[in-house]
């Protein structure tokens, strides 16, 4: 007997048909003398219907009411779920994130979990039934009702998975792993059987959408196994765990991640001066901006060209910052690229392996594509290209690393 926490997004419960076959598949773990706890979300589109009712009458509702308003979308659903199980006769027991009490800070909108009632649930398991907790949600210390932002349902399955000390976090979703990179972009995209959180925080942090990075650092912060499945095609997944050292045939580079959602600002021109860089970025951070790669650039006149990335979304926002930042230190211009992409290869195989980099950048030259920014760490080098070589970079890279070998979908 296992205790497994598994939990259904949006997707996965967007009908009543839909709920019927997770209540049916939940049903079969049961039969299997397995404990269950399943988080869910609200139904696909519920959600946005919430939020768009909002709009309707007032512009900015305060956090507080939008936390209130949106919480319901989950609470339908493990009612209809437990409603399902009871029908096909597998007890349950429904629970919203305040019954359960997972308690948070006060942040509203995006609250993070502090602690864990896992009294209630224990309770029920030893009594048979199936628990089913609606994800996204908590409260804080004062009774108000919490949402966890986004991909907290994910967060809920990991942090109750920690808190009961389960066998396996299985995460379903409409697809069946975690793949060597996105089977739109290369055909022979091959499913990982098996991924480090290290290399699934990377992928996920680089534009990998199959996991949020929150559920992936509280796995790993807690060392829950988690597992990737699709929830209408059975089959094992991808498990993500701790590295095995003893892996003999560890691949050197694990996938491919790329991100559309990029943009380049060059400040140039700027005196090369102790502070600069923090007089360019602290106006940029005040104005809310997440700013991702940074190069510097120092010229023969002591002047310096200051280049930084962010989300394509706030381009134009970060291009108003810099006008005034221009100014204020007599740059010479501030120039800018929005049709930019970042492309990265992750492995925890560059520990041991010389040479990735040059393979990395040799593959890109031999297809003329120019790399305009590099960044690094332990297990990724990420390069910045223009976007329209976006897909021919992932395809010629996963070619180059012979990432459509049979050998990464075998099953361990």
């Amino acid at each position: 007997m296992a205790l497994i926490v598994q939990k259904y997004g949006g997707t996965s419960v967007g009908t009543v048909e839909r709920i019927q076959a997770v209540a049916a598949k939940v049903k079969k773990f049961r039969e299997n003398g397995d404990d269950i706890v399943v988080v869910v979300s609200a139904m696909s589109g519920e959600t946005n219907r919430l939020l768009g009712l909002a709009s309707t009458i007032q512009e900015q509702p305060t956090a507080r009411e939008m936390d209130v308003l949106v919480s319901t979308g989950e609470q339908v659903t493990i009612a209809l779920l437990c409603m399902a199980l009871n029908e096909c006769g597998c007890p349950a027991r429904s629970y919203t994130g305040s019954q359960v009490k997972i308690l948070t800070d006060d942040t509203h909108t995006k609250a993070r979990i502090q602690d864990i009632d896992d009294g209630p649930i224990r309770g029920d398991l030893k009594e048979g039934l199936v628990v089913v907790v609606a994800g996204f949600q908590g409260v804080d210390i004062a009774g108000n009702i919490t949402t966890l932002g986004r991909g907290g349902s994910d967060t809920t399955a990991v942090a109750l998975a920690a808190a009961l000390k389960a066998d396996e976090c299985q995460i379903y979703t409409d697809v069946d792993g975690v793949y060597t990179t996105d089977p739109r972009v290369v055909e022979g995209a091959q499913r990982l059987s098996k991924i480090t959180f290290e290399e699934m925080l990377e992928m996920a942090s680089l534009g990998s959408k199959v996991l949020q990075i929150r559920a992936v650092e509280f796995a790993g912060k807690y060392n829950v196994p988690l597992r990737v499945l699709h929830s209408f095609q059975d089959g094992p997944g991808t498990l993500i765990t701790i590295e095995d050292d003893n892996s003999v045939e560890k691949p050197v580079i694990s996938g491919i991640a790329f991100n559309r959602d990029e943009a380049k600002l060059t400040v140039m021109g700027v005196p090369d001066i102790p502070g600069v860089a923090s007089k360019i970025l602290t106006p940029v951070s005040a104005a809310n901006i997440e700013v991702d790669m940074i190069l510097q650039n120092v010229a023969e006149d002591n002047t310096t060209d200051f280049t930084f990335t962010v989300h394509r979304n706030d381009y134009v926002k970060t291009c108003k910052v810099l006008e005034q930042v221009s100014l204020d230190l007599q740059a010479r211009e501030v120039i800018g690229d929005g049709k930019i992409a970042k492309v990265s290869i992750v492995g925890v195989g560059m520990r041991s392996h010389a040479g990735v980099a040059t393979k990395m950048f040799t593959a890109l030259a031999n297809e003329s594509i120019n790399i305009q920014l590099i960044s690094t760490s332990e297990i990724k080098i990420s390069v910045v290209i223009a976007e329209k070589y976006l897909e021919l970079a992932v395809r010629c890279l996963h070619s180059a690393f012979e990432l459509d070998g049979a050998e990464v979908v075998q099953e361990s």
